[in-house]
């Protein structure tokens, strides 16, 4: 067929077949299919959908357009994580030590942070010496010793879905529900585990801001992933405000530990015990003895240790467990942001809490940018708090003279009202 049919059948709101779908992207991977037309279709589909059978598709074609990272030589039950991405989320240094010590397998590929949302090896690379350039050799050894290894993204993974997020990103088709799911279910697939728990953020720092879309989100990437022949699960978790306190590398690498040391933020430690004991259950335990597993893994001091062995195991220095504060790097300039008003707090635009932290240089607003991992912010008030007049919101830890621009979206993220309001929930729905 030709691909201006296909394309015409996507408008006409009809469904493309498998050869349809594999023609298109494939000719676009090869030159053969101008990105026009590829635009051309997208937009169909933003308009149109996808339907539960062209997702699968779709998953797959851009699954099969690389390398995919084979882990038979690990024993065991293999179970890895994925977070659509928000403001504070430190949760994978947290989970995967947790369910290491219960005998799951947690080989986890992770990406840098771009824009408002953090990343997982920027975060890691704030450890002196902590390696992620693993090679696939000495990832899969770590594995096998230690129960887990956290490495960065390989561009030899779903290049398809690359090219074709580089295309949605330039004609406004990104925010897609099906398209989303196919991106993201291309690359979690591509890692040969038995089962992946989802961690799908909604709110004002998240990708989806009503909790319909993320909800909709949620169980198309457990379709996909079911019918890819994986165990699935999916939390939806609020994004409304950023998760725990600490914002920028260095400093989410200290909240990490002192959850793990059991004196962490009740939202970040009620989150990662929820993912963790879905993690195994997906992997064999019961509902009820996975919580318990976890729960006296952390409580024992077990998780604070395989953490330790992990930072050293990559290179990175395990005296950051007992100081850190001594062995990270952290901005020695402090700045408090403080209450124009009284009242309580009714709402925080997480966004702009993200976008404040990547001005004060701990995040990218271009790939090619270089991040202090000393910076970031604290935030003292979360939604329900009581504030009084210049009482401090959050706290800045700057090297740079100049945090006009971040002061600012700091205020205008805060509306702050007389009326009471209720505490946000961490957990939003469970699948």
């Amino acid at each position: 067929m030709r691909i201006v049919d296909i394309i015409s059948k996507k408008r006409d709101g009809l469904k493309n077949s498998y050869e349809e779908i594999y023609d298109l992207i494939n000719g676009y991977l090869d030159g053969s299919v101008p990105d026009y037309q590829v635009s051309a279709w997208l937009m169909a589909v933003y308009f149109n959908h996808l339907s539960s059978e062209e997702r699968v598709d779709l998953t797959e074609i851009m699954l099969n357009s690389g390398e995919k990272v084979d882990l038979s030589e690990i024993e065991g039950i293999k179970i890895d994580k994925h977070s659509t991405g928000g403001v504070g989320d430190k949760l994978s240094l947290i989970i995967l030590p947790v369910v290491a010590c219960a005998g799951i397998k947690a080989a986890k590929l992770s990406g840098r942070g771009l824009g408002h949302t953090g990343g997982t090896i920027d975060k890691l690379e704030s450890i002196p010496g902590f390696k992620t350039s693993l090679s696939k050799e000495n990832f899969i050894n770590l594995v096998k010793k230690n129960g887990l290894a956290i490495a960065g993204q390989t561009a030899s993974v779903a290049p398809a879905d690359k090219k074709i997020y580089s295309l949605r990103d330039v004609t406004a088709t990104v925010d897609e529900i099906s398209l989303i799911a196919a991106s993201i279910m291309s690359k979690k697939l591509a890692i040969d585990t038995q089962g992946i728990v989802l961690d799908v953020k909604v709110g004002s720092g998240a990708f989806m801001k009503n909790k319909e879309d993320a909800e909709e989100l949620a169980l198309s990437m457990i379709d996909i992933g079911r019918k890819h022949g994986r165990k699935m699960s999916a939390v939806v978790s609020n994004m409304n405000q950023p998760l725990g306190q600490m914002v920028g590398n260095s400093l989410e690498v200290i909240e990490a530990i002192d959850t793990l040391k059991g004196v962490g933020p009740t939202d970040v430690t009620e989150l990662a015990e929820v993912i963790s004991s879905r993690m195994l259950y997906l992997g064999g335990f019961s509902a009820r003895q996975s919580e318990k597993e976890v729960y006296e893994i952390i409580s024992s001091g077990a998780a604070l240790n395989k953490f330790k062995i992990f930072v050293e195991s990559q290179g990175g220095d395990p005296d950051i467990v007992e100081y850190p504060y001594d062995k990270l790097p952290v901005a020695k300039k402090i700045i408090e942001i403080k209450s124009k008003h009284s009242g309580y707090v009714k709402k925080i635009d997480t966004e702009k809490i993200g976008l404040a932290s990547m001005l004060l240089g701990a995040g990218r607003a271009k790939k090619e940018d270089i991040i202090d991992p000393s910076v970031g912010l604290k935030v003292l008030k979360k939604i329900g708090d009581r504030v009084n007049l210049d009482e401090t919101l959050v706290k800045l830890y700057i090297n740079k003279k100049d945090y006009d621009e971040a002061e600012k979206l700091i205020h205008q993220a805060y509306e702050i009202t007389n009326d009471k309001t209720e505490k946000e929930k961490s957990v939003i729905k469970i699948y």
